[in-house]
C-alpha cells in the first residue's frame, strides 16, 4: 500500500541522518520526494562527509517512491526560490515540507560559556539552524497552502517540555533547537486560516551516520556501542523518525497536532509504528527517568 502516492514532499537537508530517514519513509509510502542538500557525488560541503543527495534519492526509489535530488544551499534565497519554481512546474503542488537543515555538528563546543565559545562558529550555527528554515518556509509555503492540506514538520532536538527544563550544553545549540520549536508554533499560527498543519518533531538518540562512526559501529551491530556508552541502548535509527513523519502525513486528523512539539517515541505509541528492529524506543522519558536519574543503563520498559 502507498497511501502517499500522488503527494509531493520536500525534505530540506536530506543528505544524511534524520533527513535521509524521513525521505526514505515518505518514499516507502509512495510520495515523490525532493531531496536537497549541499553534498553531491561531485561536490562536498564543508562537512566533507561521503553521504550524498543522490544516494538518498536512490534509497527513496528503492523504497518505492520517486526521489529527486537537487543541490541546494538553503542559506541562498535564490537557490531555494529556484527549487520551488521547479517543484511547482514539475508537480504543481507541495503537500509535505520537512525543514531538517542543520549542518553544525562540527561547530558545537559543549559546556563552554558564550564568552569562550567561538563567536564565528556560534553565529554560523544559528544561521544554519534557523535562517535556513525561515528562508525555505518563505518560498515553500505559498505552494504548500495551495495543496489544501499541507504539512510542515520542523525537525529539532528535544521536546518543548524537555528543553524548557534543561540547558542544552551550549548557548548557541540551546538557542538553535528551542528556536525551531517556537518556529513551528509560529507557523501553526500563520497557517491557521488554511487547512495546513505545522509541528516540531524531535528524534531520540539517533543513530546517524556520524553517531555510528563516532562509536565505531554500523547499524547492523549498533548494540556493540553500549560497551563504550551503556545508555546507547535507547538509541533509534533515522528511519524511526521517518516513520513518524510518514504517519503524520497519512493522518486525516493531523490538525490535532497543530503547533505541538512531538517526539518520535510519542508518535510511535500514538500511531503504532516501530523501528527497524521492531522496538518502540521512548528516548525522552528514558533520559529523565534513567540516564539523568543516575540509574544503570537499562532500556527495559522504554523500547
Amino acid at each position: 500500500m502507498q497511501p502517499l502516492k500522488g503527494k509531493a514532499a520536500l525534505v530540506a537537508g536530506a543528505t544524511r541522518g534524520a533527513g535521509r530517514g524521513i525521505a526514505v519513509e515518505l518514499g516507502a509510502a509512495g510520495a515523490t520526494v525532493y531531496v536537497t542538500g549541499r553534498t553531491t557525488r561531485t561536490q562536498r560541503s564543508e562537512y566533507n562527509r561521503p553521504e550524498t543527495i543522490e544516494e538518498t534519492a536512490e534509497l527513496v526509489n528503492e523504497a518505492g517512491g520517486h526521489g529527486i535530488p537537487v543541490q541546494v544551499d538553503h542559506l541562498v534565497p535564490e537557490q531555494v526560490q529556484a527549487l520551488m519554481a521547479r517543484i511547482e512546474q514539475e508537480q504543481r503542488r507541495l503537500d509535505i515540507l520537512v525543514n531538517d537543515v542543520w549542518g553544525a555538528e562540527h561547530l558545537s563546543q559543549w559546556n563552554m560559556p558564550v564568552w569562550e565559545h567561538s563567536l564565528e562558529g556560534g553565529l554560523r550555527t544559528l544561521r544554519l539552524a534557523i535562517d535556513t528554515h525561515i528562508i525555505t518556509s518563505h518560498f515553500a509555503l505559498p505552494l504548500l497552502i495551495r495543496s489544501g492540506s499541507g504539512l510542515v514538520v520542523e525537525i529539532t532536538d528535544g521536546t518543548a517540555e524537555y528543553n524548557e527544563a534543561n540547558y542544552r550544553l551550549s548557548l548557541f545549540y540551546d538557542l538553535a533547537k528551542t528556536s525551531v520549536i517556537r518556529m513551528a508554533q509560529s507557523l501553526a499560527h500563520e497557517l491557521s486560516p488554511y487547512p495546513c498543519t505545522a509541528v516540531a518533531l524531535t528524534p531520540g538518540w539517533m543513530r546517524s551516520e556520524i553517531m555510528l562512526e563516532h562509536y565505531g559501529v554500523k547499524e547492523e551491530n549498533w548494540r556493540d556501542a553500549a560497551a563504550k556508552e551503556p545508555h546507547f541502548v535507547i538509541s533509534e535509527s533515522p528511519r524511526f523518525t521517518g516513520r513518524a513523519v510518514a504517519a503524520l502525513a497519512q493522518d486525516p486528523n493531523v490538525g490535532r497536532w497543530n503547533g505541538r512539539s512531538l517526539s518520535s517515541g510519542k508518535l510511535a505509541q500514538e500511531y503504532g509504528f516501530r523501528d527497524l528492529d521492531g522496538s518502540q524506543p521512548d528516548c525522552w522519558r528514558y533520559l529523565v527517568e534513567v540516564q539523568e536519574a543516575g540509574k544503570p543503563a537499562d532500556a527495559s520498559g522504554y523500547r
